[in-house]
């Protein structure tokens, strides 16, 4: 099985080629953002349709699940 690296919140994190934006982000922490009061949020429908993955790649809003992580990606959570 061939793995890739890239970072989550600047932090060094490796998976398997192929595994989406949300994986990264769960190997490093449960928490995708917050919500308007506060609480921790991560995701809830695997398919785009409930927003509760929000993350930045390189830059640029994206839903986690929706994504295929890359080499060299950086994710930024709202943790």
């Amino acid at each position: 099985m061939k793995t890739i690296a890239l970072t989550v919140d600047g932090v060094a994190v490796t998976v398997v080629e192929g595994a989406s934006a949300a994986a990264a982000v769960a190997a490093r922490t449960h928490v995708f953002h917050h919500s308007r009061t506060g609480h921790p949020r991560g995701p809830f429908c695997g398919m785009g349709q409930c927003f509760e993955c929000r993350i930045r790649i390189n830059g640029r809003l994206a839903l986690a699940c929706l994504e295929r992580a890359s080499s060299g990606m950086a994710i930024t959570t709202g943790a």
